[in-house]
């Protein structure tokens, strides 16, 4: 009853919220620890088998981005700050643990004193029965104050050997549950599935890219002898892709397609206009002696139009609501994106893999008169403020993609395209599709070139470019 009763201590470990305490006991003689995800699942820990009924569990979420979150990726500040953690949570164990041994002494007291008052009733309902004088209550309990304290010490001694040995038995298990544990995965298990390899195998390229309807380049000249996938995804002749082939020579596969999410475009198939596009990372696995892997991916996982679409129709778009639909979504995005990593990670001749982030539509300076600013007809338009919570939405994306890239060892491309509505005097020619062109906030030809530029800055460094000749 007292682990049943004895809520959890909240720690912080991380910058999240962590409660500490055990998992409620059953009749069984051993059992697993356990960890709960907050609105998630609960996850038994076979690794941390605990004889007795003293069974650690950990109440996690929801999942707090902050500073403390961030050094998690950070090397330098990593050691110190997993010492600390770790002594916070032994910390709130021990603060459990002797919060329980209180309330142990406390129930073994009252469950003496309820026996003793018990018996006395008895004794009064065995002398009423018989023929002798009923003696005085205080008589009787004077007779039997001796039993409920030899009673009451024994119930509250009993008591405190068994939770401490419950306290050893329960310290016993995890610590020798933890000694070989080097990762999350080996203390709850792994259930990481990849996409099988899904076509013929191909051979003569050096570079892939994968992603949406950025790396797509919507809206431009088809390709010349045209897939049936490429085709049905609208592939252009001025793609990234196409472009890293001519930046540095070599022949690059692209495999985007619009619309595409980790779910459904790389990880999943991906249904288009009545088409099953196959997934991404199966293609991927057939192309033989890949050096590079460029990943363009975020803003359709996210849902990105609808934000920007709310943001033109509304006053004001940085209400409560849309922020927690926004956070919900990049924090599934970051799942999804850790399974993308993997499957990355795990390519066949280990390819550079470039991920690319992804750009700012608008300035908080752009012209107020230009259309992408002012909107659709009808609508209340952006302004600086909404532009910024836009931008810094954008940024929360990016660093999820820079985070994650680099935790594998991955390398970062951040494309320089020039916002809408900004004017400059080196400007050759937009960089993005406005408001009222065929696909707004798409790449043009010119900010195509410049994806590719940023990715064949870094493919240079490993990959050695051939001889390009006159052209």
């Amino acid at each position: 009853m007292v682990i049943a009763l004895n809520p959890p201590v909240d720690v912080v470990s991380f910058g999240q919220h962590i409660g500490v305490g055990a998992r409620a006991p059953d009749l069984s003689l051993s059992g697993p620890a356990q960890l709960v995800q907050v609105g998630n699942t609960r996850l038994d820990v076979p690794r941390l088998q605990v004889d007795g009924p003293l069974r650690p569990q950990l109440t996690i979420g929801p999942v707090q981005r902050n500073a403390a979150a961030a050094q998690l990726f950070d090397r330098a500040s990593l050691g110190s700050a997993a010492t600390e953690a770790v002594a916070a949570l032994e910390a709130g164990f021990v603060h459990w643990y002797l919060r329980g041994a209180l309330g142990l002494v406390a129930f073994a007291v009252v469950a003496a004193a309820a026996g003793g008052c018990l018996r006395i009733l008895v004794a009064l309902r065995q002398h009423g029965r018989s023929e002798e004088t009923v003696p005085h209550i205080g008589e009787i309990a004077r007779r039997w104050s001796g039993t409920i304290r030899r009673t009451t010490v024994l119930a509250v001694v009993v008591s405190l050997l068994g939770w401490a040995a419950a306290g050893v038995l329960a310290y016993a298990g995890a610590a020798s549950g933890l000694q070989d544990v080097r990762s999350l995965s080996d203390l709850v298990g792994a259930s990481h599935v990849t996409p099988a390899p899904v076509g013929p195998v191909l051979t003569g390229y050096t570079g892939a890219v994968i992603g949406d309807s950025r790396a797509v380049r919507v809206g431009g000249p088809p390709v010349a002898d045209p897939t049936g996938d490429d085709t049905t995804c609208e592939r252009s002749a001025d793609s990234p892709a196409v472009e890293i082939g001519r930046v540095t020579g070599e022949k690059v596969l692209n495999l985007a397609c619009p619309g595409a999410t980790i779910a459904s475009g790389l990880r999943g198939a991906q249904q288009r206009d009545g088409t099953s596009v196959p997934p991404q990372i199966g293609r991927l696995k057939q192309v033989q002696n890949l050096r590079f892997v460029v990943v363009v991916i975020g803003p359709n996982d996210l849902g990105w139009t609808d934000f920007i679409q709310y943001c033109y129709a509304v006053a004001d778009c940085a209400d409560n609501l849309t922020q927690g639909e926004f956070d919900y979504r990049l924090a599934a995005f970051d799942r999804d994106y850790g399974d993308l990593l993997q499957d990355l990670d795990a390519l066949d001749g280990h390819p550079q893999i470039v991920v690319m982030t992804s750009y700012d539509v608008l300035d908080p300076d752009a012209d107020p008169a230009c259309p992408a600013v002012r909107g659709p007809a009808g609508t209340a338009g952006l302004n600086p403020t909404k532009i910024e919570l836009l931008a810094s939405r954008n940024a929360a994306l990016n660093h999820v993609l820079a985070a994650g890239a680099e935790k594998y060892g991955f390398s970062v491309a951040s494309p320089a395209l020039t916002p809408l509505c900004t004017t400059g005097a080196d400007q050759i020619g937009a960089d993005l599709q406005g408001l009222t062109d065929p696909e707004p906030f798409h790449p043009t030809a010119l900010g195509s070139l410049r994806m590719a530029a940023s990715v064949a800055a870094l493919v240079e460094q490993a990959v050695p470019i051939r001889d390009r000749g006159s052209g």
